[in-house]
């Protein structure tokens, strides 16, 4: 059994980003939010592209008004220059230019004088108070100098970058392709959403959690359905989705029991096991394995679509990187933990997105008493309250048991009690994971 901290470094030591010449795809920048930059951007434009006001006023010569706090200068008014218009006029001494945010600035123009300090009489304005050199002129590249990087490869692209790209007139850009996620659960007890339940039986309510976080994390959820307590069944669902994805998620099967299957399977087929258990709570059972190459596997038979949800079309393109294979424990809670821990840091790194990857970790204030019995990592959900302008845990209603799926619902961070503590009182500071699933809310 290895550390929380050892599984996140062996999980993310083995994940290599997808390929900037192999693993790319040209996208309209109108359909490019959220997506990965895979090769970096220039521009043939400066931004400004001209010198430009930023305010409205009037565009004078700086020598012509630098006394104007002890004596108002009187400047005539030449021409009106709004957004979009190309000046005709150079301003010579004693002259000025009504100009307005986002104007091209007049030759012989230095410096804007706004508007709320000055006073015009027909075409006569009087500069009330002295400007300073080249106040309110936003000079040409002054912002960005053509030619040189715009933006770098290994981004997310968000509305801010989408803009930039649009000013740029970027309308075509290359990103990295969507990581390929292949999503089954194991277990005889399990039923798709409508079917009728038999005592004994329950809902796989897993994969369709799984298939929601891969969506939300920018990858692609491949959704191979319900596998039986069959080795051989199990064995061939396996293969086939190492060879179709580039991470594998099952959930069920990796613990101690005469049912579960799936170390052995993946030994069979010859693949490296790095992780078997972790020392957490909930996720202690959680097997982590490479494959050397996808030529070791052969069993790609279609799986029959009628036990997966929405099943994809098949997917013959083999990934270009060895999968990585997670085998998540089968209780809910455990499952929906282990993604958010060690899932969703990996899936970000092979996304090609260069840093922020990692977990982050916030200190805030528990409004509970947190308890643990000391002796793995623990993890207990609830919800993050900015009260006034401080953070505070509030742990969910109910039991943190890894079977209740029931109190998951609406939490947004998962407080962390390290090992060898039992203890965090109320007001005392926890560390807490703030989890992509719901916002921040208010008191």
């Amino acid at each position: 059994m290895v550390s929380v901290s050892d599984a996140q470094a062996i999980i993310l030591n083995l994940v290599q980003p997808l390929n900037h010449q192999q693993d790319t795809e040209v996208v309209d920048l109108l359909v490019a939010d959220s997506r990965i930059l895979a090769v970096p951007v220039t521009s043939p434009l400066d931004f400004p592209h001209w010198d430009n006001s930023a305010m409205d006023g009037y565009a004078v010569r700086y020598e012509d008004v630098q006394h104007s706090s002890e004596n108002p200068a009187v400047l005539e008014i030449v021409e009106d220059i709004p957004a979009g218009y190309q000046p005709k006029s150079t301003i010579q001494p004693g002259q000025a230019a009504r100009i307005f945010t986002g104007a091209v600035i007049p030759a012989g123009a230095d410096t804007v004088v706004m508007q709320e300090k000055t006073r015009r009489e027909e075409n006569r304005v009087f500069i009330l108070d002295a400007p300073k050199p080249q106040e309110f002129v936003r000079h040409k590249a002054s912002f960005y100098q053509s030619g040189t990087q715009l933006l770098p490869a290994g981004i997310k692209l968000n509305a801010p970058e989408i803009a930039v790209l649009a000013a740029a007139q970027c309308p075509q850009l290359s990103v990295y392709r969507r990581p390929r996620v292949a999503i089954f659960s194991t277990g005889d007890e399990l039923m798709t959403v409508d079917q009728p339940l038999q005592p004994g039986q329950i809902v796989d309510s897993n994969q369709y959690a799984l298939a929601a976080l891969v969506r939300q994390s920018g990858a692609e959820p491949i959704l191979l359905g319900i596998v039986k307590d069959d080795p051989v069944a199990l064995e061939k669902v396996i293969a086939h989705a190492v060879a179709i994805a580039d991470i594998v998620l099952s959930s069920g099967g990796v613990s101690v029991g005469d049912y579960d299957y799936v170390d052995k399977i993946l030994e069979s087929l010859k693949a490296k096991i790095h992780i078997r258990s972790v020392e957490m709570r909930p996720g202690k059972p959680l097997t982590v394995a490479t494959f050397s190459s996808t030529d070791a596997i052969n069993h790609t038979d279609a799986i029959n679509p009628t036990d997966a949800i929405n099943p994809t079309d098949a997917i013959n393109r083999v990934s270009t990187n060895s999968p990585l294979y997670f085998g998540l424990p089968g209780n809910p809670a455990a499952v929906l933990v282990t993604f958010w821990r060690f899932v969703l840091p990996a899936i970000k790194k092979l996304s090609g997105i260069t840093e922020g990857w990692e977990p982050v970790f916030l200190k805030v204030r528990s409004h509970h008493e947190l308890r643990s019995n000391g002796k793995r990592e623990t993890y207990l959900w609830g919800k993050l309250h900015l009260i006034d302008g401080v953070y505070e845990f509030h742990q969910a209603d109910g039991s943190q048991s890894s079977g209740n799926l029931i109190n998951l619902a609406q939490t947004n961070a998962l407080a962390v009690i390290p090992v060898g503590k039992t203890l965090i009182y109320p007001q005392e500071e926890v560390q807490v994971l703030q989890l992509s699933n719901g916002s921040i809310q208010f008191s």
